[in-house]
């Protein structure tokens, strides 16, 4: 009976675990708004100062996308789909997930690192003894940044991605600027776009959620601190790939 025992152990710590993150998901998404200055400064430490590694990804991933759809297409004389595969494949996929996992890991270290710290030097424990509710203070201002910022950022990398794309094309795969550009707006459709989009805001709440949910967690001085910046960047990677999938064959 052991082997049994050990599943059915193993699913209620899983399944007690998963509610309480989501409790913690919840009250986090609940108190927005209540602190708007906090609200702006993690817009800017999640967002604007995640754009410049967000663009250079893109920029080399849709320069790559256009070699490597360019080589293999030229195996079934179909080298010209390459503007259209390198939009639709940066707006659908490439764009969210490598922005996602971009940010994950800046951001989710980061958020885990700083709060980690606060933890286990007791300054949270202070907040409370103050009156002021950590989870609104902390918690959803991050959460609610990373979901605001996300979509904003994979809208940029989507555009710094064909350009990319376009860039090669023109300078190194010999194609036509003007049918280039008219080749990638005319296959790309308008769900290609919004799909995408909403991929980042789902990412941006599973990289913030992992940051603050390890760092709100993390016990055992220094070395729990660092404990809880590897495993939310490994649950923030792991959660959005895996979330990419469940939502790609929901929009697809």
């Amino acid at each position: 009976m052991n082997p049994i025992r050990l599943t059915g152990r193993a699913a209620i710590s899983l399944t007690r675990m998963t509610g309480r993150v989501a409790i913690f998901a919840a009250r986090g998404l609940a108190r927005v708004g209540q602190h708007p200055s906090e609200l702006v400064r993690q817009i800017m430490q999640i967002g604007w100062l995640s754009l410049p590694v967000v663009g250079l990804t893109a920029l080399f991933t849709g320069a790559a996308l256009a070699l490597q759809i360019h080589s293999g297409g030229e195996r079934f004389q179909a080298g010209d789909v390459v503007p259209a595969i390198v939009a639709i494949g940066m707006a659908r996929e490439l764009g969210p997930v490598l922005g996602g996992l971009m940010v994950a890991a800046r951001v989710a270290s980061a958020i885990a690192a700083e709060l980690g710290t606060m933890r286990v030097t007791e300054q949270i424990d202070a907040l409370v003894t103050l009156s002021t509710d950590p989870v609104g203070w902390l918690v959803s201002p991050r959460l609610w940044a990373a979901i605001l910022c996300l979509p904003l950022l994979v809208g940029v990398g989507d555009i710094i991605g064909i350009m990319g794309g376009w860039l090669i094309g023109v300078n190194a795969l010999g194609f036509n600027s003007a049918i280039y550009l008219a080749n990638s707006w005319a296959y790309l459709e308008g769900w290609d776009v919004v799909s995408g989009l909403l991929k980042g805001a789902a990412f941006g709440l599973i990289v913030a959620l992992s940051g603050c949910w390890f760092g709100m967690t993390a016990s055992g001085g220094a070395s729990g601190v660092g404990r809880a910046t590897t495993n939310a960047v490994v649950a923030a990677s792991v959660g959005i790939l895996a979330a990419n999938f469940a939502l790609t064959g929901l929009f697809f």
